[in-house]
């Protein structure tokens, strides 16, 4: 019998087996295996089962926000993001052992795990925390003249992260999305992109594939690369109804950068201390 892939039914993810049944992290496999090129493709296909899955068993948690109806589910959900986050991380690391590029169609399937281990997030109250939160101004009714800007929290603490603000006339801030950006009229909309890919990628590089630190700058840095990772992926969606990613650019670099920073969220939120109770959304 070969290494392979065990998920019973009902079970939340998967995960690899050696030869005599005991439990093995993929890049453990890789890194002896001498069919190291069929093991991370199947990984990626299983993974892909495995958002199918979740989207017909969560779909209106995950989708449209429905709240979370009691213990258990949240219990589902916690098990379901913590299960993603692995499978994301030890794709991506199997894939560097292996010396593979990343291919579009990792990006996307990566990307869609991200997003919906996110989601998971979202629903239970637990993801963060962002940069700039508390911070800003609400957005009020009606039309706010200003310019869409990139702003650090810090320029001089790249692990504190950024995000895109409205800046008005007045001086105010108000959250903006790169969703809401690329819709705009008078946006560059490529120097967005661009300038969105340089953060995430500077982010990411701080987590992964070096271990970050612990304690409360690896909790901050995880907010930080989940935010701009977030930012991207509800830009990049094949529709708004759907969670699936597309990347339009057809650029591998850009599916190198999700996988990355996929792996980096999964890192730092591994390596931070919790951050105690479900907060306030």
């Amino acid at each position: 019998m070969i290494p392979h892939i065990r998920q019973a039914d009902g079970q939340i993810g998967f995960y690899w087996v050696t030869q005599d049944g005991k439990p093995v992290a993929l890049p453990e496999l890789v890194e002896t295996d001498a069919e190291a090129a069929r093991l991370v493709p199947t990984h990626l296909a299983a993974l892909d089962d495995a958002l199918i899955d979740a989207a017909r068993r969560w779909g209106e948690i995950l989708g449209v926000g429905c709240p979370v109806r009691d213990e258990a589910e949240a219990s589902e959900l916690t098990e379901l993001h913590r299960a993603l986050d692995r499978l994301n991380h030890e794709y991506a690391t199997a894939e560097r052992l292996a010396g593979m590029e990343t291919e579009l169609r990792a990006g996307q399937i990566v990307g869609t795990s991200a997003l919906l281990a996110i989601r998971a997030r979202m629903a239970l109250g637990t993801d963060g925390p962002g940069p700039f939160r508390d911070m800003l101004a609400r957005p009020r009714a009606g039309v706010l003249a200003g310019h869409g800007q990139f702003h650090w929290t810090d320029p001089d603490v790249p692990w504190r992260g950024g995000r895109w603000l409205l800046v008005a006339q007045n001086g105010e801030r108000y959250p903006l999305t790169l969703d809401t950006l690329l819709h705009g009229s008078g946006v560059e909309k490529d120097g967005a992109l661009d300038e969105h890919r340089t953060a995430l990628r500077a982010v990411s590089a701080l987590a992964w594939p070096d271990d970050p630190p612990d304690g409360t700058g690896s909790a901050v840095l995880a907010g930080s690369i989940e935010w701009l990772l977030y930012d991207w992926l509800m830009a990049h969606r094949e529709s708004e109804r759907s969670a699936a990613i597309e990347i339009r650019s057809g650029r591998p670099a850009d599916a190198a950068m999700i996988v990355h920073a996929a792996a980096a969220l999964a890192a730092a939120r591994a390596f931070s201390q919790p951050v105690g109770q479900p907060h306030a959304r």
